[in-house]
């Protein structure tokens, strides 16, 4: 099966061959895991009714998906 690699677009094929799947290059995916750790991408989610009663800001919360 072809994919796009989730970092340059490049086309790849998914396959327990490639060690770098679904990205296309070792380089992708270190790329993708930085911009995880440098909080580029974020996870959206919903606040809690244990998050507003634990005194937490909702204004904190990532309603969508963001990349800085």
């Amino acid at each position: 099966m072809k994919v796009n690699c989730p970092t340059c677009e490049k086309s790849v094929t998914y396959s327990t061959d490639n060690p770098y799947r679904p990205f296309c290059s070792e380089r992708c995916k270190l790329i993708d895991l930085g911009e995880w750790a440098s909080e580029g991408y974020k996870v959206p989610v919903e606040p809690t009714l244990d998050d507003y009663s634990s005194g937490m800001d909702p204004n904190e919360f990532e309603h969508t998906p963001t990349r800085h």
